[in-house]
């Protein structure tokens, strides 16, 4: 199965954006590891505004 290209790119863009880490920092990531980034990012979004 291959993993969308627009999907990646728009992973690796959110991991960059909050992290600040580099294209190839992120995209030598697993899939598993940086969707698991993805949500985290997401949970830390969804705490901050809770208040």
């Amino acid at each position: 199965m291959t993993y969308a290209t627009d999907r990646l790119f728009e992973e690796i863009a959110y991991v960059a954006w909050h992290f600040h880490w580099s294209f190839e920092e992120i995209l030598d990531l697993e899939h598993p590891v940086r969707r698991r980034f993805v949500e985290e990012i997401d949970h830390l979004n969804q705490r901050s505004q809770e208040g």
